[in-house]
């Protein structure tokens, strides 16, 4: 057996053990959405328009026990899904989360990242969320997605971040150096996690971290034996991450909490300092924003294959012609107060309000316009919050 198929079954063996995620399964579709596994909102957000079709095809690459398939199911009414995994453990529960929620879109196979290819077919989006760092071979898992990518298409990526996984770090090195030969004894490593964490002084900085950040959900032994006891984990940085991204062949769309990645918001009381980081490249800029804010545990992006059409609504008469309507992914409305994608509350004004209530799929911004009176500049803030989706007529 390889290195590589060794941690494979290692990894495998782990997920049989303690299926993750280990969310209740449901005798409905899940609550709330996350916008990420929405074709229409993902698509948005990275090209600034709705997609021109929605009968999709969407992989779920390293699906675990399908909370996020069955949210891509039932946020993508006329998406096929396809999901795979490694581990049958966690494998049947994925089947039996759908199958009880009716997400009936769906096929499941047994398969790693690295046999993507014995899958028929091109996809539209590939969603790969705590996947590749569990890899033996990140890149190679990467390129083999990559492989089965439809041009124009989006993959979103979710992989850890080594900054503000310090703690992690150390509490696994040492449960590994206690378990000794009996590592690769999952149960044991979270029995002795526990009693390690339980004998820690309380001011000990793993322990507080622990407190601060994790110890809600690491209640599960699940949580906690995928966070603690896992047997093959590689984290990133800015510079190893884009080796990544490059490795891919794709292109990098951007962060999906591009917030975060605003220098402003750490610099903003030092304009010369924000005058010098403009000799800098946006990776130098993402790499100096996690060195001054090393809370990065984890880093979610978009990739695209191209071609793809980013859109531009900076012309009036463009803009005019457009057929605006609402974010899917927004909670509240109607209302002057509502959640936007993000989760984020948004306070409308008036004729905001009545210019998206009149968001009919079917009437272009002139029209409303003529009836609302809303500025343009409003609407085009409406856009860049993605409180609205525009589609070119």
């Amino acid at each position: 057996m390889s290195d590589a198929q060794t941690v494979s079954a290692a990894v495998a063996k782990l997920y049989n053990t303690y299926p993750f995620p280990p969310e209740p399964l449901l005798d409905e579709p899940p609550p709330g959405y996350n916008w990420r596994w929405n074709w229409l909102a993902a698509y948005n957000f990275c090209t600034g328009q709705k997609p021109q079709k929605q009968d999709i095809r969407i992989l779920d690459a390293g699906c675990g026990t399908g909370v996020g398939t069955e949210y891509l199911v039932h946020l993508n009414p006329q998406a096929s899904v396809v999901g795979i995994d490694l581990s049958a453990g966690a494998l049947a529960v994925a089947k039996e989360r759908c199958q009880r929620s009716g997400a009936n879109r769906v096929e499941f196979h047994h398969l790693s990242l690295f046999d993507v290819e014995q899958l028929p077919g091109e996809f539209d989006l590939i969603n790969c969320v705590g996947v590749l760092h569990h890899t033996p071979d990140p890149i190679r898992g990467i390129q083999a997605l990559a492989k089965k990518l439809a041009p124009g298409g989006l993959m979103h990526i979710f992989v850890y971040g080594e900054l503000g996984r310090w703690e992690i770090q150390l509490m696994q090195k040492a449960i590994a150096l206690l378990q000794g030969d009996k590592r690769g004894d999952y149960r044991d490593g979270v029995q002795l996690g526990r009693q390690i964490f339980s004998s820690l002084p309380e001011n000990n900085r793993i322990v507080k971290r622990e407190k601060e950040r994790w110890s809600l959900e690491n209640q599960r032994d699940e949580n906690f034996a995928d966070m603690y006891v896992h047997p093959q984990e590689i984290d990133y940085n800015i510079e190893t991450l884009f080796e990544l991204i490059d490795a891919s062949g794709l292109e990098f769309i951007g962060f999906s909490n591009p917030g975060f990645w605003q220098l402003d918001r750490l610099l903003s009381k030092a304009p010369e300092l924000i005058e010098r980081t403009k000799e800098l490249s946006d990776r130098q800029r993402y790499r100096l924003i996690e060195l001054l804010d090393p809370e990065v545990t984890h880093y979610e992006f978009f990739l695209d294959r191209p071609p793809i059409t980013k859109a531009d609504w900076s012309n009036n008469d463009t803009l005019l012609k457009a057929v605006p309507e609402l974010n899917p992914c927004l909670e509240g409305f109607p209302s002057t107060c509502v959640f936007n994608y993000d989760y984020q509350v948004v306070n409308l004004s008036a004729d905001e309000l009545e210019f998206l209530q009149r968001c009919d799929g079917n009437s272009t911004v002139a029209e409303i316009v003529a009836i609302t009176q809303t500025g343009l500049e409003k609407i085009r803030s409406l856009l860049k919050q993605q409180i609205i989706l525009l589609s070119p007529r």
